[in-house]
């Protein structure tokens, strides 16, 4: 099973340890079994944890078993990085280990190196500083997450959501990974790219929300959408239309729809035996060279390694080829 070991440590945000513990600790594979073994980790029984205390179970000799290594944010970017946390990170990443960052967790993982020469990214709040303490780091302070492989680091707060559920599809698929968002109570629908800088508006009274029009959205993906069929389900011009989603979504709505067509072609090609000539009409693509191009761009692999990388994870459930 994959082992996450999730480093905990005085002034460790709370809330950035409890996402990866929530995410990974929910994930279920299609027979039931759980999709990882998480443990939480110190290099001291008691963890200070500002407003309250942590007692953990686990020593850093665990990340020396582990498949991933997530850091937490840290409070007080201040605070000296124990030496001993930092070689136990070190020792995983040479065995192999993937390890993540979340928030200000990045800032532990420069401290170890392991980011020298590698795009990164941090909380947008602390991304000047990230980048004038480790001057090798290519800092990036505008997306919400970014993967360089065996190191991954996100923004804060739901970023972290996001890393994580990127990781979950990674390992087990988008069918696994849009079930633990589900139980998660988050939305599987932000990639890396998308900016930082959202306002994430709540639903309010004037018609702004655009939680509607995404749904909707969603239950047509199969037909061709125009941005004046969007704007009209919203009762809205296009330019308010544009602003509006830019605001609650941080992207265009060509380029969610697009994301949205994408996930469920993962979804298909995991779960059904259609042939990707009939995922890509099934999810609104009019042409299949369109659907490759833009799967591609989105999932870094073709339909038909997608679908041979993750066939065996999980059960086709329709027959028809189309």
């Amino acid at each position: 099973m994959h082992r996450v070991a999730i480093v905990a440590f005085d002034d460790v945000v709370a809330f950035d340890l409890s996402i990866a513990a929530q995410v990974f600790g929910l994930v279920r594979l299609p027979d039931g079994r759980p999709g990882y073994e998480v443990r939480v980790c110190a290099a001291a029984r008691e963890v200070d944890a500002g407003a309250f205390r942590l007692r953990v179970r686990h020593g850093l000799a665990e990340l020396r078993r582990a498949d991933t290594v997530i850091l937490p944010g840290i409070t007080d970017l201040g605070r000296p990085v124990p030496e001993r946390l930092l070689r136990a990170v070190r020792r995983a990443a040479g065995a192999g280990a993937r390890v993540a960052s979340i928030c200000t967790g990045a800032f532990l993982l420069a401290a170890t190196g392991l980011l020298d020469g590698r795009r990164a990214t941090t909380h947008w709040l602390a991304a000047g500083e990230l980048a004038r303490r480790f001057p090798r780091v290519e800092v990036d302070p505008s997306v919400l997450y970014v993967d360089c492989g065996q190191m991954l680091t996100s923004a804060g707060a739901a970023a972290g959501f996001d890393l994580c559920l990127h990781m979950v599809r990674l390992d087990h698929g988008a069918a696994v990974a849009a079930e633990a968002a589900r139980l998660s109570v988050v939305p599987l629908e932000r990639d890396g790219g998308q900016a930082q800088f959202i306002v994430h508006a709540p639903p309010t009274a004037d018609g702004c929300s655009l939680r509607r029009v995404l749904d909707w959205m969603e239950e047509n993906l199969h037909r061709e959408i125009a941005l004046r069929d969007v704007a009209r389900r919203a009762a809205m011009s296009v330019r308010s239309l544009n602003r509006h989603f830019k605001e609650q979504t941080g992207t265009t709505p060509l380029q969610w729809l697009l994301r949205a067509r994408v996930r469920r072609a993962q979804l298909l090609l995991e779960t059904t035996a259609r042939s990707v000539e009939r995922v890509a009409s099934d999810v609104g693509f009019g042409s299949v060279a369109a659907f490759r191009q833009h799967f591609h761009r989105a999932a870094g692999t073709s339909p038909q390694a997608y679908r041979s990388a993750f066939r065996s994870r999980t059960r086709p459930q329709d027959g028809r080829r189309g």
